[in-house]
């Protein structure tokens, strides 16, 4: 009989990507962590607002991730802010380096998560918000929510109607 496929197990998502950022394309790398690392990012002492990838000697590397000193570790722990090696395909590594070097893209981390037992991030090729972009976003999401609690209060109105007709 065959077994479900294991769902990752996410430690860490960054919304402020998703509000700073228009999102063109996803990728999953992998993260080159030490022990400490992947037993703080275990427990989702992780942090990705100010997180980015760049490519540099022909490899990505990722900056600006805080992953919390181990509580457990020893005066031998990590250090929390430092450069990341990501582990992709030598074909992604070129196409990523390639985009990034055109004007205004950027490589944010979107989600830090575990799959069957590696720990790996979910890369953005992303271009940047212009201020009047994310008050359109905000404005669409809350005339949305409008819409919603409107066709919601029509519903129970109709439901309230319908119960005294009988």
């Amino acid at each position: 009989m065959p077994t479900q496929p294991e769902q990752p197990e996410i430690v860490a998502v960054n919304r402020k990507a998703f509000h700073d950022y228009t999102v063109e394309e996803t990728f999953e790398a992998g993260l080159a962590l030490t022990g400490t690392e992947i037993k703080s990012l275990r427990q989702g002492a992780v942090d990705l607002r100010e997180g980015y990838a760049r490519p540099e000697g022909g490899e990505l590397w990722l900056y600006g991730v805080h992953i919390a000193p181990y509580a457990q570790g020893t005066v031998n722990s990590h250090e929390p802010k430092r450069k990341r090696k990501l582990l992709l395909h030598r074909r992604e590594i070129d196409y990523l380096s390639a985009k990034v070097q055109e004007r205004g893209l950027t490589l944010v981390p979107l989600r830090v998560y575990i799959k069957r037992g590696r720990a790996k991030v979910a890369l953005g090729l992303a271009r940047g918000k212009k201020q009047y972009d994310k008050r359109e976003a905000i404005a669409r999401r809350e005339a949305e929510r409008a819409i919603a609690q409107a066709l919601k209060a029509q519903r129970s109105g109709d439901e309230r109607a319908r119960q005294r007709g009988r």
